[in-house]
């Protein structure tokens, strides 16, 4: 089963968004095959659907002030951050060809991010109760996704040099006891974007098995870099 690979460098928020809509429509339609967007996003806070107002925990306006945006999403989940340095996937997969199964598609995203942390000698796992990839008690994979006739939408957040300053205006996911960290912190050093997103799109493939068609530059009208 073939996966194709648009990696799209930095791209606004409301743009991302709305080609996610339009491949998501062409998956539907049997134009194109499952896909994989990769991408970062300038710094934003986004809301999922079981998104709790008090997680923010400063205005709007301060926000704004500071050169962030914010948007309400159909995602799953609750706040979360997302800016330069952190690895963006949005997952366009048809899941009626691989499994009918959100835990399972899960659990499969998660896989692919335990294997990239063992991959720079990091062992990390799961937390019950609490999607997403974990080293120790900090998270270093965010997670949320939408599913609509089976074919799935937004995706990762994968916290590679990511400025984790931000977090602290939230509480990430909700979670109050629990902190969030990146490969950079735990390297203490910063890391190769571009070898990291090779390590992810070796591991999506490996896990979901499908054939990652070489990456490539495709930026829809819809979706202008910033």
């Amino acid at each position: 089963m073939l996966c194709v690979v648009e990696q799209l460098g930095i791209v606004d928020y409301a743009a991302g968004l709305a080609l996610q809509h339009e491949r998501v429509a062409q998956r539907k339609a049997g134009a194109i095959p499952d896909t994989l967007l990769l991408l970062q996003h300038p710094r934003v806070f986004t809301f999922g659907r079981n998104a709790h107002r008090q997680h923010l925990l400063v205005s709007p306006e301060f926000l704004k002030s500071r050169g962030a945006q914010l948007f309400e999403t159909d995602r799953g989940g609750d706040v979360t951050y997302h800016g330069p340095g952190q690895i963006v996937g949005y997952p366009i997969l048809d899941l009626t060809q691989h499994s009918r199964d959100i835990a399972w598609f899960m659990r499969s995203l998660e896989e692919v991010f335990i294997r990239v942390a063992a991959d720079y000698g990091f062992e990390a796992g799961r937390v019950a109760g609490a999607t997403g990839v974990w080293i120790g008690n900090e998270k270093l994979v965010a997670m949320g996704v939408h599913i609509s006739r089976w074919v799935t939408s937004h995706g990762f957040a994968f916290n590679v040099n990511t400025d984790l300053r931000y977090f602290e205006w939230i509480v990430p996911c909700g979670l109050r006891d629990r902190g969030v960290t990146s490969l950079k912190k735990l390297l203490g050093r910063p890391v190769d974007l571009t070898e990291a997103s090779k390590r992810v799109i070796e591991h999506f493939g490996s896990v979901f098995g499908m054939e990652m068609e070489p990456p490539r530059a495709a930026v829809s009208s819809t979706a202008v870099h910033v």
